[in-house]
């Protein structure tokens, strides 16, 4: 497992260790989940982008989708 050393602010730092302490889980346990949580979304929008870009992508509208899905 590798180690990572950041530098939070004051503030930043007083919240992630009310919570670590509310919850009795360390602060990396909240680091890292965060991380994770960011790292998923960013990839979601790369993909997002990548298929906006792509020119033989069918893009449907709102309306279109609807009644695709039949909702």
């Amino acid at each position: 497992m590798a180690v990572l050393t950041l530098r939070l602010d004051e503030q930043l730092e007083k919240r992630l260790k009310r919570l670590s302490k509310e919850t009795e889980r360390p602060k990396s346990y909240f680091v890292k989940k965060a991380l994770a949580l960011y790292l998923d979304e960013y990839q979601d929008y790369e993909t997002a982008l990548a298929r906006r870009a792509d020119k033989d992508e069918e893009v449907l509208t709102l309306a279109q989708m609807k009644k695709t899905l039949g909702v």
